[in-house]
């Protein structure tokens, strides 16, 4: 945990409390997904990435307590900013709890089978998947392959001859032979799988030209004014 007195933790004062409140609630979502996935496969790594991020946390915590004693200048600011307060130290206490998790790692698996179980019967199971030098997905960036939204899995992190990239960017490509640790129902899980081993083939969305976008943009706005128009009627009658 870092020292609340480390000037280090200026580094987040120049961002808003909206980017602050962002920055905790993705933190908060990554680090509780990191701590299952290393208790699943006993992963020292990814447990030291749960440290680090909950030492991230409470930065971000001190940066919004910070920018709060300097804002509130009237009971009114005081009481809004409460909720704002509020809210950062709920995404603090799930990180704490991660970091509990990950504590368990020092006991052996066979000393914690009743958390594996758990992990397996819920609704979203954590997999890592192998991605086979002949997928359709190599080359292809998060965003380009728009992963959770045809699969309803998340990327949680990326393995490569690198090492590992955790909550990875939407412009990282993948590559052959990554090991992708994902986040999702079964199904969605399986059909991610063929994908990945080259199974099943990808179907990229078409890009819409320059052409398109432009008569689509101007069919939207058409429908705007004769929606604005047809409400405007309304009013009159």
């Amino acid at each position: 945990m870092s020292d609340p007195d480390d000037i280090s933790n200026l580094q987040h004062v120049d961002m808003s409390v909206r980017e602050l409140l962002t920055e905790m609630k993705d933190t908060s979502e990554v680090i509780v997904d990191l701590a299952y996935a290393s208790l699943m496969y006993n992963s020292d790594n990814m447990a030291q990435k749960v440290r680090d991020l909950e030492d991230d946390m409470d930065d971000l915590k001190f940066a919004i307590r910070y920018k709060a004693l300097l804002s509130s200048r009237t009971k009114e600011d005081a009481r809004q900013l409460s909720g704002l307060l509020e809210v950062a130290s709920a995404a603090d206490r799930i990180s704490n709890a991660a970091s509990d998790i990950v504590s368990l790692l020092r006991f052996p698996p066979e000393k914690r089978p009743l958390i594996t179980d758990i992990l397996l019967e819920s609704d979203e199971r954590i997999r890592m998947i192998r991605i086979k030098p002949e997928s359709t997905m190599v080359g292809n960036t998060i965003e380009r392959l728009a992963i959770e939204a045809n699969t309803g899995c998340k990327i949680i992190a990326i393995k490569n001859r690198h090492g590992w990239t955790y909550d990875p960017e939407y412009d990282m490509k993948i590559r052959a032979n990554d090991d992708i640790v994902v986040r999702g129902t079964d199904d969605g899980a399986d059909l991610l799988t063929q994908y990945a081993a080259g199974r099943k083939e990808w179907v990229f969305e078409e890009t819409p030209t320059e052409e398109q976008a432009e008569q689509e943009a101007e069919e939207n706005e058409r429908e705007e004014e004769q929606l604005s128009e047809e409400l405007r009627g309304d009013d009159e009658e």
